[in-house]
């Protein structure tokens, strides 16, 4: 019975290890190099890491737009600061072709940061200058747009976007070599 026991906790461990192995990993940074196939990435912690690009990796483009060209009913990813007294601005602002993860939570497991997915609701004029209205299942979001905050939405992108310069956000796998393949990147214009 004990080598039972045993025997199918050994075998949940392993379970686990190669579950684990397979879950998608997150990288944020802005690009060092690319070679056609090998992606070099300088990560926001200050880390570099190289990343494989195969013919199934999807690649999207983060094309710069204006904010008048957001209307309510849009689908938008918007990442801001969170203030001492709750309210929130928003640093980026990207429109999305259809919605993708809606909800409002801490950006990077930051307390002073936030990612909220909505649809727009209403955008209007306050005293402190545009301010977007987002909603989602459970709940809404009233965010003030600087005009310093970046706007953009995605739009299919290329292999020749991967430019040294260019902030990155992608999703990758851990291959059997143990190294990390793309599966997909979100480019922007360089830096």
């Amino acid at each position: 019975m004990y080598i039972r026991i045993l025997v199918l906790l050994s075998v949940m461990f392993a379970l686990t290890g190669a579950v684990q192995a397979q879950s998608p990993t997150r990288l944020r940074g802005v690009i060092d190099a690319f070679d056609g196939n090998k992606l070099s990435v300088k990560l926001t912690s200050g880390k570099a890491q190289e990343v494989q690009v195969d013919e199934e990796t999807a690649i999207v483009f983060a094309r710069k737009i204006e904010l008048v060209d957001i209307e309510p009913g849009d689908f938008v990813a918007v990442t801001s600061t969170k203030h001492d007294d709750g309210s929130l601005t928003a640093f980026e602002v990207r429109r999305f072709p259809k919605p993708s993860n809606p909800g409002h939570r801490p950006y990077d497991g930051r307390s002073d940061q936030t990612m909220t997915n909505a649809t727009v609701a209403a955008m209007v004029q306050s005293a402190n200058g545009p301010e977007l209205t987002v909603s989602y299942q459970g709940g809404s979001q009233k965010i003030l747009v600087p005009p310093n905050a970046s706007i953009s939405m995605l739009v299919p992108g290329e292999r020749s976007q991967l430019k040294p310069g260019a902030p990155v956000s992608l999703i990758a796998t851990q291959t059997e070599g143990g190294g990390l393949s793309a599966r997909n990147i979100q480019v922007g214009p360089s830096l």
